[in-house]
């Protein structure tokens, strides 16, 4: 789809409704500069939101949602002065545009550029989702994958099915006469397993999704791996024991995993915590941060992918960054204020949840690149140790980047062989320190199935993970059982 067309749509979505054009935000553009102004934007949004939740074959719940409107933004150097309108009009969108220059204070004339379409990506198709499919088809689809688990083993006690699809159309204007839209798709698929055995019980969770159609996850095999995912988890957390606690070597699995590189290395690198110094990363720029096995990159162009966008949220193509290259710190993320302030270029990850939000660096999809050992190799390197092969939640300081993750599923190592599953064992250290220590990284990278939400300072987004199976030679270990 091309850049017209896209921006011929969200014309058609955004602004025509509500009797505006093209040229009422220029002129309300040229008013949010007048105050000596660095930058100003429009950001144009109109959203769709639908979310199915199947319990023991009932729905539980069922949502249907449209939110719209538009946010406007003046940057003054380090200052933002932000306001947004749940009303398309143009008395709501100058009423916006008026408190967000409020910021500055000395007045000036202003010319702006003459408009230009941005070009962007086409990364996932404009279609959606949401209108695919009816509503008794996804609920009758959930009922069959319910059924078809229960059929799987007599130990499961409760199945917890969702699905839900959006579809988001943005437009945006800025100070540089840009103007650009896209239309982003989004679907979901979430399972949990609980299963009980004498007494005992315990859960598995899986699910996946992408900037697709919902004909397109529901008609493949997916859904039903991430039921045979979540299933096996559960199972295999009744027969684990007691998880060892203590320094040792820890062997972390591919795919989501990455999740701790995310939160303990990746915050880290936004370019707002840098420029403020309150990164443990700040001021390292071609230092040694890691260990020489590491590269690290943020990519916004893989296709389909749940954390990639044709633009970002201020209409900067998105861009595959080297941040950590064999070891070495390249490069922070960077929206267009922090990277100006930082006589930088923006890297195409400015974001924000939605138009009521001011935008913010953020990551897209954040992986480490393959190395050069087989996952077998690694395993059998450790003598004595933990394999983590899927993580739950976590917590990270982004100023000394110290973590806390607690790992879903997990195995003893003992003499280069996985042995024994564990439960309850929660991996504890830093960011930088981590990276330094690890010594082998696996040519088996895979990227996580489509489920990351990021949060920062009160905003959700969506975002990707992956990496290689990974060895950190020690990392402290908590569990419930002292010693081996």
């Amino acid at each position: 789809m091309t850049e017209h067309t896209l921006l011929s749509q969200a014309q058609q979505c955004l602004l025509e409704p509500a009797e505006l054009q093209l040229d009422h935000l220029r002129q309300n553009i040229a008013r949010m500069m007048q105050h000596q102004a660095d930058d100003a934007d429009l950001y144009f949004q109109h959203s769709v939101h639908e979310s199915f939740v199947l319990e023991d074959g009932i729905v539980k719940e069922g949502h249907y949602h449209v939110d719209q409107g538009v946010g406007a933004r003046v940057v003054h150097g380090e200052k933002t002065g932000f306001a947004y309108s749940d009303e398309l009009s143009l008395p709501a969108l100058q009423q916006a545009a008026d408190a967000a220059r409020s910021i500055s204070r000395q007045g000036q004339d202003i010319q702006l550029k003459t408009p230009v379409m941005a070009r962007g990506h086409q990364l996932y198709g404009s279609d959606n989702p949401i209108t695919s499919m009816d509503t008794a088809d996804k609920v009758a689809w959930l009922r069959k994958l319910d059924g078809w688990l229960r059929e799987q083993n007599p130990a499961i006690h409760q199945v917890v099915l969702s699905l839900a699809a959006s579809h988001q159309t943005i437009l945006i204007a800025n100070a540089e006469g840009m103007q650009v839209a896209d239309i982003r798709p989004m679907v979901r698929f979430n399972v949990q397993v609980v299963v009980e055995r004498d007494g005992r019980r315990e859960a598995g969770r899986g699910g996946g999704g992408g900037r697709y159609d919902l004909q397109r996850l529901m008609n493949g095999d997916l859904p039903w791996t991430f039921c045979r995912q979540a299933l096996d988890q559960a199972l295999l957390n009744l027969e684990a024991q007691e998880a060892p606690a203590g320094p040792m070597t820890v062997v972390l699995g591919p795919g989501w995993p990455g999740v701790l590189l995310h939160e303990a290395i990746g915050h880290g690198l936004e370019g707002d915590f840098n420029r403020k110094g309150v990164s443990a990363f700040a001021n390292r720029m071609g230092e040694a941060v890691a260990s020489s096995a590491c590269t690290v990159v943020d990519d916004g162009t893989l296709a389909e992918r749940r954390g990639s966008l044709n633009v970002d949220d201020e209409g900067t193509p998105t861009q595959q960054t080297v941040l950590i290259e064999n070891g070495v710190l390249k490069n922070y993320l960077f929206d267009r204020q922090n990277a100006r302030l930082m006589k930088q270029q923006s890297t195409g990850n400015g974001r924000r949840e939605s138009y009521a939000h001011p935008v913010l660096p953020r990551m897209t999809n954040t992986y480490m690149l393959p190395g050069e050992y087989a996952p077998e190799e690694i395993i059998a390197s450790v003598k004595d140790g933990l394999y983590a092969a899927n993580f739950g939640g976590g917590q990270v300081d982004i100023t000394s980047g110290k973590f806390v993750f607690s790992a879903s599923e997990a195995w003893r190592i003992r003499d280069g062989k996985l042995c024994e599953p564990v439960k309850g064992a929660t991996l504890i250290g830093d960011g930088p320190s981590v990276l330094q220590r690890v010594s082998m990284v696996g040519n088996n990278l895979e990227l996580d199935a489509g489920v990351g939400v990021c949060g920062k300072d009160g905003q959700s987004v969506p975002v990707g993970v992956g990496q290689p199976t990974l060895k950190v030679d020690e990392l402290t270990v908590g569990g419930t059982r002292a010693g081996g």
